[in-house]
């Protein structure tokens, strides 16, 4: 193996490490589980609005730790909901700049899929916003990706090459296509909802 790639290996290595600190399971009563990700160190955790139709979920910390949560808000058009555990001082995933990704730009996603705890997978942007194509909401804006999602992904984080939170994964569109909900618009809803300005 070369040095470059040698290097690349151990630095997306670490960039992985770094931001599985900040991914939660999010268990239902009845639906399943699938992903959050720690926004604020007191115990604020987003998630997809599909994996909590439950009114009682639980988040399963990346300590193992597992606690009750409580729905503090959910938008289903949008597709994401913010929870509430009782915990403090958890690890965060520094944010991004959603607005300013570019397609071809390598980005990683992490989740639960199949049940295979903190897994995760790699890809490009595809594009991001409003006007692409096939879109769920085409009034909505998302950061198309091409990686693969599978159910466990949904709820966890999208980071860019540096580690920061750029979207929260949320379906796929294709075979090849995954989307997640852009970190400026979970900002907004944040700020809708509960007031809240930003990640600690």
């Amino acid at each position: 193996m070369s040095d470059i790639l040698h290097q690349l290996n151990t630095e997306m290595g670490l960039v992985v490490e770094e931001a599985r600190r900040g991914l939660v399971q999010v268990k239902g009563s009845r639906e399943g589980s699938g992903a959050g990700t720690i926004w604020h160190a007191d115990g604020l955790v987003i998630t997809n609005a599909h994996v909590v139709r439950s009114q009682s979920p639980r988040v399963v910390l990346p300590d193992g730790t597992e606690l009750p949560a409580r729905l503090l808000a959910s938008d289903t058009d949008r597709d994401v909901a913010a929870l509430l555990v009782e915990a403090s001082g958890l690890p965060t995933i520094q944010l991004g700049d959603s607005r300013s990704l570019r397609p071809g730009q390598w980005v990683l996603s992490l989740g639960h899929p199949w049940g295979v705890a903190g897994a995760a997978t790699s890809g490009v942007v595809i594009g991001s916003g409003a006007d692409l194509p096939e879109l769920p909401r085409p009034d909505q804006e998302w950061v198309a990706v091409s990686l693969h999602l599978r159910p466990g992904h949904s709820g966890g984080p999208l980071v860019d090459h540096q580690g920061r939170l750029v979207g929260i994964n949320t379906m796929m569109l294709g075979l090849e296509v995954g989307l997640a909900v852009p970190v400026h618009a979970v900002r907004e809803f944040l700020r809708r909802e509960l007031r809240v300005p930003a990640a600690a």
